[in-house]
């Protein structure tokens, strides 16, 4: 089992205050890593980090925008000063704006997008850097099975998530020469603050649950699993790939 251990290790992840980005800078630091913490909610991106300490690991609280190059490089670079490099990145800060096609703005296309995608690359070029002159690193990119099937979830999304998906690809094939890997998983439905209210429709959760075999919701700690594995030596021979965390959904879509 010591080749899932993240001992040594410090990874950086964003959107880390809340929901899915806080169960996986908690579930890394409980494998062993250092954990820098990033997002845009101070308060709650702080009380992420105090929590790691509480666990016997270091950690870090950063407060930047995945979409400011500006922001992104100052984070990256505390990170760096404070912990010393960066091993794992885990991509997860999204938002989503839920709209049919024919009402969605312009502006909210392009806050989705850059959130979803651009915010993505941003970090992952500043982070891969490091990674390839270091020789070594593990990018996970946070996409959802809404990249690789058609949900009601929005065009903005789906097309950002599906973007992500194929920028997983190419980053694997690029920087795999310098030992760097790049994969991402791929989230069905999973109790967030984003989620909740949604859930709390009991008709939707019913057409849900429907169309997925294992006919639950996701309990956030079974995205830890996966997340270590590709952040650990467990997976050092698997890059490119997509894991969808869906309880079957995308067998057969939605």
């Amino acid at each position: 089992m010591q080749m899932f251990s993240l001992d040594g290790r410090v990874a950086l992840v964003t959107g880390a205050g809340r929901g899915i980005g806080r169960a996986l800078a908690l579930g890394l630091a409980e494998a062993g890593a250092d954990v820098v913490c990033l997002a845009q909610t101070g308060a709650e991106v702080e009380a992420a980090a105090r929590e790691i300490r509480a666990k016997g690991r270091r950690a870090l609280a950063v407060t930047a925008d995945v979409t400011s190059r500006e922001q992104v490089t100052a984070a990256v670079e505390a990170a760096l000063a404070a912990l010393g490099r960066i091993d794992i990145l885990v991509n997860n800060a999204g938002i989503n704006i839920r709209k049919p096609a024919l009402e969605v703005a312009e502006q909210d296309w392009d806050r989705v997008v850059e959130t979803n995608l651009k915010g993505p690359f941003l970090v992952a070029q500043t982070v891969g850097r490091h990674m390839c002159a270091a020789g070594y690193g593990r990018v996970i990119n946070v996409a959802s099975v809404g990249g690789a099937v058609a949900l009601r979830t929005g065009v903005a999304y789906g097309a950002s998530k599906a973007g992500l998906l194929h920028m997983t690809r190419i980053l694997a094939m690029e920087w795999a020469r310098f030992g760097v890997t790049v994969n991402a998983i791929g989230p069905w439905y999973f109790r967030t603050p984003l989620t909740e209210k949604l859930l709390q429709d009991e008709q939707y959760v019913a057409e849900i649950l429907a169309r997925t075999p294992m006919r639950r919701i996701g309990d956030l700690k079974e995205l830890v699993g996966p997340v270590v594995f590709l952040a650990s030596e467990a997976s050092s021979y698997v890059t490119g790939q997509a894991l969808m965390v869906d309880g079957g959904m995308t067998i057969y879509g939605f």
